[in-house]
């Protein structure tokens, strides 16, 4: 649709956006603003790309107009705005791949709107450029395609989220950036007070007590789009600082409610931005148990259709002294016999780079019989190898030991899905859900003593009975996770929302009664008047845009991330603030001792 301007007055700056102009604009007067995109001097002939958000238009000039020799100097990345008349192109120069492939604008008149000095990288073609270059001028890497339209995905994920959120009942909240301090699992970001010195405010890690309170006071169904703010090192998966998650909370439920929106909300989602790629519906649950047994870790990637299988007893008693006395796991992959002994030395270098010292592997031959490097060790067993891994003609074994299950699943986890996709049993373009459930509600730390797993608001399955009467390390809670692909979205709970409960649950976590009431008051004094039964969950915005925008690095879905360092190389955050701005939060810079110096 045109722009608007009024009577005869042409828009100080467009008529139409560059990617606007079709066939049926041709023979009109229009102006058009945008980047100087590219340039081409084709036989006398100059054409020009211009862009600007909306797409890119050809401009021609002609070697007698009086624009032609400017245009030819002018740098790329110029702004300019430009009046002309719309051509239809002839029909070999129509370029399907733009929607405005089948014109281009000659222009009778221009005027340059900002000049562009020498560019610290090009913008288009989109050449490989450092992380850090790339962060230091993300302005001008977000001009690029590709990070352009991974912006705008994210947009239009976000506004998706929204629409169905509202669709499902669900009310959108705003809950405080400024809050108290809690054990949340990671390090937080603290903000002194001016007004009273000494204490601090902390950016939430998430809005779980917030929420919470929302369901107390009755609102029954929440969601947001929530920035949470954790204080903790980098990864491709993690940005370090601040996150987006779609937070929700509800009412009156159980799990298996939660599980239903979630499914058909992300279902939806993924459908709609990915379509043809494959979504199973409805997400598998798998125990918490069974997914550390069967894949080594509580976010498998289920594209691969192989599983780790326990085959310790097998070797418990056996001439393979190498076994001998440690927890053995193997996997079985059919159609691999015919490999050659290549395939399997790559796979055991990629096992030695997990912190493996090396990876056994056998093939079953057509007889049943074994053949590869430990053949010879492990005849006896057989049979009983066989067995356990259901192991047909014409597969292949790998098989690792060691003394914890950590540190098989270590090795393991990552060479399930290596294999399975050397073997070509990974689906690429396939999206993989499943619920991760049942989780422990305690664990033992390194000191010996019982701290909470997961999240400290979870109801324990049993309630209070449980607590007081079961060994806390088998005590299952009402928590979950969803993983794609591999990927943990999110973690989630029916919550605690009986005060006796919680009290049992943080004692049995070394939190004294004054402790408990010292940090979660307000939480505790909200359970005390009429707290009904909730729950919810929060899948992380960035990794689902990550996901659909097929990137392996985080960093690469947000406009303006942090990088692996936890610092922004645009603006210079963190950076150092006077004196003054210190004393008014009566605050005092003490730095670390690097070498015997100040650093």
């Amino acid at each position: 649709m045109p722009l608007l301007f009024p009577g005869d007055l042409m828009h100080r700056y467009r008529t139409h956006t560059c990617g606007q102009l079709t066939r049926a604009d041709v023979g009109d007067q229009v102006r058009l603003s945008g980047w100087l995109h590219n340039r081409r001097d084709l036989g006398g002939l100059l054409f020009v790309d211009l862009r600007d958000h909306y797409g890119v238009v050809q401009l021609v000039a002609r070697p007698d107009s009086p624009v032609f020799e400017q245009l030819a100097r002018m740098s790329k990345e110029t702004v300019i705005r430009v009046d002309g008349s719309v051509l239809a192109r002839r029909a070999e120069n129509i370029n399907p791949d733009l929607p405005t492939g089948e014109v281009e604008v000659e222009v009778a008149d221009f005027e340059v709107l900002g000049t562009c000095a020498d560019l610290p990288f090009t913008v288009f073609p989109e050449e490989p450029v450092s992380e850090e270059l790339r962060l230091t001028y993300r302005f001008l890497d977000l001009r690029r395609q590709r990070m352009h339209s991974h912006v705008m995905l994210r947009a239009r994920v976000v506004a998706a989220l929204r629409q169905k959120m509202n669709a499902l009942g669900f009310t959108e909240f705003q809950t405080p950036i400024l809050a108290s301090s809690s054990p949340e699992g990671a390090r937080d970001f603290l903000v002194p007070s001016r007004l009273y010195p000494g204490k601090f405010f902390a950016l939430p890690q998430a809005p779980q007590q917030f929420k919470q309170l929302l369901m107390v006071a009755g609102f029954d169904r929440y969601f947001q789009i929530a920035p949470c703010f954790r204080d903790e090192d980098s990864r491709a998966d993690r940005s370090p600082g601040e996150f987006y998650q779609l937070d929700l909370e509800m009412s009156f439920v159980e799990q298996e409610e939660i599980f239903a929106v979630v499914e058909q909300v992300l279902f939806e989602l993924f459908t709609d931005f990915a379509p043809g790629r494959d979504v199973v519906f409805p997400f598998p649950c798998i125990a918490y148990r069974d997914a550390i047994l069967l894949y080594g870790t509580d976010k498998p990637d289920l594209r691969v259709p192989l599983q780790i299988v326990d085959v310790s007893q097998v070797f418990s008693v056996g001439a393979f002294k190498a076994f001998a006395g440690k927890r053995v796991h193997a996997i079985s992959v059919p159609g691999l016999a015919d490999r050659p002994r290549s395939f399997f030395d790559k796979v055991e270098q990629f096992a030695v780079g997990q912190g493996a010292k090396g990876l056994a592997w056998l093939k079953v031959d057509d007889d049943l019989s074994f053949s590869g490097p430990i053949a010879k060790f492990v005849g006896e067993v057989r049979d009983q190898l066989l067995a356990e891994t259901k192991s047909e003609p014409g597969s292949a074994m790998f098989l690792y030991a060691a003394d914890t299950l950590d540190a098989l699943n270590r090795v393991m986890a990552p060479v399930r899905v290596e294999v399975g996709r050397r073997a070509g049993l990974f689906d690429e373009r396939a999206y993989r859900f499943c619920w991760i459930v049942d989780f422990p509600m305690y664990e033992r730390a390194e000191d010996g003593s019982v701290e909470f797993s997961h999240n400290p608001f979870s109801m324990p399955q049993g309630g209070l009975d449980a607590l007081n009467t079961m060994d806390p390390l088998d005590i299952l809670a009402w928590q979950y996770d969803i993983v794609c692909n591999g990927l943990e979205l999110s973690s989630g709970a029916i919550r605690n929302h009986r005060p006796d409960v919680m009290y049992r649950a943080f004692e049995i976590a070394g939190y004294s009664r004054e402790d408990v009431e010292e940090k979660f008051g307000g939480m505790l004094r909200a359970l005390s008047l009429g707290a009904p039964p909730h729950g919810g969950i929060a899948p992380g915005i960035d990794r689902i845009v990550m996901l659909l925008a097929d990137e392996p690095n985080i960093r690469e879905t947000i406009a303006f991330p942090l990088n692996q360092n936890a610092q922004d190389l645009m603006m210079g955050a963190p950076g150092a603030v006077s004196d003054k701005q210190l004393a008014d939060v009566h605050v005092r810079v003490v730095l670390p001792k690097v070498r015997g110096k100040r650093a």
